[in-house]
């Protein structure tokens, strides 16, 4: 490891494990004390808070992991618009298989792409020996400032925390996936952005733990014929909570005194919409992150015919944006000029998008019918050894075999 990167190393594994009560991103206790992440709600919402809701936890989930569980490899082009995998590319070994002694590069990409969809920017810091990318390490997003440099209008990164406070980092050694923002700089968080939508749902599961609480049903009124002093006030309210508080005590035999009565208090009009109102914040949430409904399980429009469609739109309107991102920062943080070229970096999606066994033989019959694929190619997609003579590009359909000599 070269000597001028061991203190920014350290720092990186180590001194980015306070950031929940930094002021970039601040935990939930300083947040409500500086109210800046406070919803009309009465909700703190912060990465953190946000991810204890579950359709927020579900949605992050499914994009962030579905980016670190997707095949990623180096292309190298060929003649004739042709392109063959480059495994040998020290590229490759960082991107499909350890980002860093440490870490796996699945785990890192989901890392990466979780922290860009909560805090609208995920960092990495490109270790380099003798010009040649050899780690790739996390940085928290909030131990990063980036601004605009005055003359080339270029983005200018800084450590903000730490031993190394106030360092530049120069912008060919940060690998940055961002959220979508209106400046392009910086990524915007869609926790942030979308506020009070996930307060509103983490109101309502607040709401519903404590109905769950008192027994699954609306408090009542306790009614006395006479005046009650503040103190036989307290102690009656004391005695009732004491027997008949929480979920565990319910069901059991009230006992009043002094004439008192107990009036049950109803569930209104309101109250009989509660699930639609949270199924309503269910779909609010997948709108934030543009996941369809169903991959947040909420199946009221989901069935056996679009289920599969929904899925093939996940892949084309929620996962390739990311996907693009990925694959644009990697061509320019990890390939020289001289190399981009030559070249490239791509996810394979075909795994997301896999049909049943039975429509997959239709369409391979299609495309070797039709001289798209070979035999081979097919085994290859379908991880099967190859056999000889199944590189040729011949139609089962209409070729005729040999005839015998007479």
């Amino acid at each position: 490891m070269p000597g001028m990167f061991t203190r920014l190393r350290t720092f990186l594994t180590t001194g980015f494990q306070t950031r929940d009560a930094s002021m970039a991103a601040p935990s939930d206790l300083l947040a409500a004390i500086l109210g800046t992440a406070t919803a009309a709600a009465g909700v703190s919402v912060t990465p953190s808070s946000a991810m204890r809701c579950t359709p927020v936890r579900c949605a992050v989930q499914t994009i962030a992991e579905s980016i670190g569980q997707l095949p990623l490899h180096v292309y190298e082009r060929g003649e004739g618009g042709s392109r063959q995998r480059a495994s040998d590319h020290l590229v490759a070994s960082l991107l499909n298989g350890d980002a860093n002694d440490w870490t796996p590069s699945s785990e890192f990409r989901e890392q990466i792409t979780r922290d860009a969809l909560l805090e609208g920017n995920g960092y990495a810091f490109i270790n380099r020996v003798q010009g040649e990318p050899r780690e790739l390490l996390r940085m928290a997003p909030s131990s990063i400032a980036v601004s605009a440099d005055r003359n080339t209008q270029e983005p200018v990164y800084r450590i903000t925390s730490g031993s190394d406070v106030g360092r530049h980092i120069d912008r060919a050694d940060i690998l940055h996936i961002k959220a979508p923002s209106l400046n392009g700089l910086v990524g915007e968080s869609p926790i942030v952005q979308a506020r009070e939508a996930i307060a509103s749902a983490l109101a309502m599961e607040e709401h519903c733990a404590r109905l769950f609480g008192n027994g699954a049903r609306p408090s009542g009124v306790i009614e006395f014929p006479g005046n009650l002093s503040e103190d036989g006030l307290k102690r009656m309210k004391a005695g009732w909570e004491a027997v008949h508080g929480g979920a565990h005590k319910s069901g059991k035999t009230a006992t009043l005194w002094d004439g008192a009565k107990f009036q049950p208090l109803t569930f209104s009009s309101v109250d009989a919409q509660f699930m639609e109102l949270r199924r309503f914040a269910i779909d609010e949430i997948a709108r934030v992150f543009r996941v369809p409904p169903h991959m947040l399980y909420e199946m009221g429009r989901a069935t056996w015919g679009n289920a599969e469609e929904m899925g093939a739109t996940f892949v084309t309107y929620t996962l390739q944006r990311w996907l693009r991102a990925w694959q644009g920062e990697i061509r320019l943080k990890l390939f020289t000029p001289a190399e981009r070229p030559k070249f490239f970096a791509e996810f394979l999606v075909d795994d997301l998008l896999r049909a049943d066994i039975s429509a997959r033989s239709v369409a391979y019959s299609s495309l070797i019918a039709s001289r798209v694929l070979n035999p081979n190619e097919v085994r290859a997609m379908e991880n099967r050894a190859p056999y000889e003579g199944g590189e040729e590009f011949i139609n089962p359909h209409t070729t005729a075999a040999p005839e015998a000599d007479a």
